[in-house]
């Protein structure tokens, strides 16, 4: 795709901000689809089945714009930015990609062979657009890979200031064992040994099944399971379910549609005597997966139906074409942490944007909340 874009001689790029409405006709959905399969990490968080509904449902204004980059017209990279006038409690008005509760990772989409054409225009872009903005704020980003690697490269041409202001790790599969070896190492034989126990037991109960699918039959009627289990435990009583409101509701409902139909979903079921009591959905990105929700039944707690699901998932280490699956989980989450021995690292990146003074005062501002000068990333 990339060198297509290019033609014989050097491409003619050109960033621009688009109104994500203008985003959601047919003929732009395929130029977005068709740069998601040439992604040089993938997101599906970015990606038209899944950003489109959580902007219609969370953003029905139109505050975010897409930034668009095209080389020689064709759609090379993308990335949802807004204008923000808060920087977490403080009024520090910035650029900044779009993320919510949801979304659990900012890189752009961008085509393999375009890094650094992609950082290049958006700083630009960044800088001709600056007003009010002191800088430009990019969470949720790997911290390796060619992403990173090409904004590292970037930042040092350009001589232009930037800060890692966050870091965390998460857990993350990626292993050349198979399941049943992975899962070896990773428990103790006495863990296993409960961990079967617990099976066993519960397959005393009734009819105890276990089924995965990554077609989009049925994926209606599975979504809606999901959003009751989700809501019939903690997360309900809490109010952080999915189901809490209309627009990650809708957004839950047609992601899922939408990721099944483009052969991006991959659905794991347990249920007892024909009633789910422990379900997940993955995202499936080549050479990535991402596992993206999951839900049990906590009246089954003590059989841990939501680990039994887990050892399921394992089968990802056997899957064609992928080679990782990020777990989308917290640091030191308390269940995957101990299953899935991998980390990856996820930042958040201040850059400085705008003429000089604009950039000084940026370096003032990362100094102050980080203790240090801007200077090389980590």
């Amino acid at each position: 795709m990339a060198g297509h874009a290019g033609g014989t001689g050097a491409p003619t790029f050109r960033a621009t901000a688009v109104d994500w409405r203008e985003m959601a006709s047919v003929d732009a959905v395929l130029r977005w689809d068709a740069l998601a399969q040439w992604a040089s990490s993938p997101n599906p968080f970015f990606e038209s089945w899944y950003l489109l509904p959580a902007l219609e449902g969370l953003d029905p204004f139109g505050r975010v714009s897409l930034l668009c980059v095209e080389a020689d017209g064709t759609l090379v990279g993308l990335l949802p930015v807004l204008r923000e006038s808060r920087y977490y409690r403080h009024r520090l008005p910035q650029w900044a990609t779009w993320i919510h509760g949801n979304c659990f990772l900012g890189v752009p989409l961008v085509a393999r062979g375009m890094e650094r054409p992609f950082w290049r225009n958006l700083l630009n872009w960044a800088d001709a657009n600056a007003a009010g903005a002191l800088f430009l704020h990019l969470p949720q980003l790997p911290l390796e890979g060619a992403m990173h690697d090409a904004l590292k490269a970037v930042l040092a041409e350009q001589a232009r200031p930037a800060v890692l202001v966050h870091r965390e790790e998460r857990a993350m599969l990626e292993s050349d064992l198979t399941p049943d070896a992975y899962l070896d190492a990773a428990m103790t034989g006495k863990k296993r040994k409960e961990l079967r126990r617990q099976y066993n037991r519960l397959a005393e109960l009734g009819d105890l099944r276990f089924e995965r699918r990554c077609d989009a039959q049925g994926v209606e009627a599975w979504t809606e399971a999901f959003l009751a289990l989700e809501a019939s435990g903690w997360k309900g009583t809490s109010g952080h379910a999915l189901a809490r409101d209309t627009a990650t509701t809708w957004l839950f409902r047609e992601a899922l549609t939408g990721a099944a139909w483009r052969g991006r979903l991959e659905r794991l079921t347990l249920s007892l005597d024909g009633e789910p009591i422990a379900m997940l959905a993955n995202f499936l990105t080549p050479p990535g997966a991402f596992s993206y929700k999951t839900a049990f039944d906590e009246r089954y707690a003590r059989f841990s139906p939501g680990v039994l699901l887990q050892r399921e998932n394992l089968a990802l280490l056997e899957h064609d074409g992928i080679d990782w699956c990020d777990s989308c989980a917290s640091a030191d989450h308390p269940m995957i942490d101990h299953i899935w021995r991998e980390r990856r690292t996820i930042g958040r990146i201040n850059i400085g944007i705008g003429g000089p003074l604009r950039r000084g005062l940026f370096r003032a501002i990362a100094f102050a909340e980080t203790h240090k000068f801007s200077g090389e990333l980590a």
